[in-house]
């Protein structure tokens, strides 16, 4: 009888491993037309999900703590731009040192000037919200150019429109905060973090296409 029980409980569990299993990796390949990945290739998206993660969590830190004029801003700050240090360092591997330390400054710059409209935004200075706004654009053309220049796979247009995308639901973010509009304000973090996640595997997508031996095995 023991013996019996084992063996139904040892079945059950490997039928709802596989349940799950199966469920991930359909849901996995609806969403980027692959049905499997190696183990390296699982590895650079799992990675570069979690930086990329980092990037719209931090930032939302950033323009809650900043708009209510919180303590721990100058912390969050420092993080988030830490965060993108990070992300400048996960690509030298592949692209090596220089695109590295230039994919950083590009992202640092575009932080910097995010808190520059945020506060421009809080304070009423509708004219230094067009200006930084204007720069914004600017910086992420600058962004999409280097990484477009980097690998053939990420085309120019579209790493522009995934890049202003996420200005335009991170402006969602601050403009309804500032309206008292908590249910938008979600809203749009909510979708900015679904586009930021689809961004990271475009990235990942694009160096496994480019190096396609370093994600063999």
């Amino acid at each position: 009888m023991k013996r019996t029980l084992l063996v139904m409980v040892a079945v059950l569990v490997a039928a709802v491993m596989f349940f799950f299993g199966a469920t991930a990796g359909a849901m996995d390949s609806k969403m980027t037309g692959k049905t499997g990945y190696t183990r390296s290739e699982s590895d650079l998206r799992a990675g570069m999900r979690k930086l990329w993660e980092e990037h719209i969590v931090y930032t939302r830190g950033y323009i809650i703590s900043a708009l209510a004029g919180m303590d721990d801003t100058g912390k969050v700050a420092e993080r988030l731009l830490k965060n993108q240090d990070d992300i400048g360092n996960a690509i030298k591997p592949v692209y090596g040192e220089d695109a590295g330390k230039k994919l950083a400054a590009l992202l640092r710059d575009h932080i910097l000037i995010a808190a520059d409209i945020v506060a421009a935004a809080k304070a009423g200075d509708n004219n230094g919200v067009a200006a930084g706004q204007k720069r914004w654009t600017g910086n992420a053309d600058d962004i999409a150019v280097f990484l477009a220049s980097a690998n053939p796979n990420w085309k120019l247009q579209d790493l522009k429109d995934m890049l202003y995308k996420h200005l335009a639901l991170t402006t969602t973010e601050v403009v309804s905060r500032l309206k008292k509009d908590w249910a938008a304000d979600i809203a749009a973090y909510d979708e900015g973090h679904d586009h930021m996640l689809m961004f990271a595997d475009m990235l990942s997508d694009g160096i496994v296409k480019q190096f396609p031996a370093k994600f063999t095995k």
